[in-house]
């Protein structure tokens, strides 16, 4: 398989071998800094929601709720517990670490992710002096208990029919 095979783009062009052609590298340029720029955002109609960062955003969470927990799960290939900081703080749950590059990948088309990354997930009624996280096989869990207020908050809103 040759590396332009991987190439998301369509009109796939590799300058090696083949004829330069500076309207086509101007255009995949501008379309990879459109997709770097808007990398974050999902949704627009959600913008400031820091639970929706958008489809992009790295790492991916799961966040499980029943009646007495809240569990939340992020994955992370390649990462250690030493490289991931979990934190609570005023209701928010902040996952954060730094993923380093394993080696420079020589001008190879890569679609790997490297750095630093923060999620940060808002968390109403928990109790977080209780959170206990865990890691195994790539996979970070925190679970955190839920606080008597917050199942007395529940109320049920009863369905019209017309």
């Amino acid at each position: 398989m040759a590396v332009r095979d991987l190439i998301p783009w369509k009109n796939q062009q590799v300058t090696t071998g083949e004829r330069y052609d500076p309207f086509l590298t101007f255009h995949r340029e501008t379309n990879r800094l459109f997709d770097d720029v808007f990398r974050g955002f999902g949704s627009f109609g959600r913008l400031a929601s820091p639970l929706m960062e958008g489809q992009f955003s790295w790492p991916h969470i799961e966040l499980n709720e029943t009646e007495k927990t809240v569990t939340v799960s992020a994955e992370l290939p390649g990462l250690s517990e030493k490289d991931v900081q979990v934190e609570i703080a005023n209701g928010v749950l902040s996952i954060r670490g730094e993923r380093k590059a394993e080696r420079d990948n020589g001008g190879r088309y890569s679609e790997r992710y490297y750095g630093a990354f923060e999620r940060r997930i808002p968390l109403e009624d928990v109790q977080g002096d209780k959170a206990e996280a865990n890691f195994r096989n790539g996979v970070l869990t925190v679970s955190l208990l839920k606080t008597e207020q917050a199942s007395q908050n529940v109320k049920r809103i009863a369905i019209n029919t017309n």
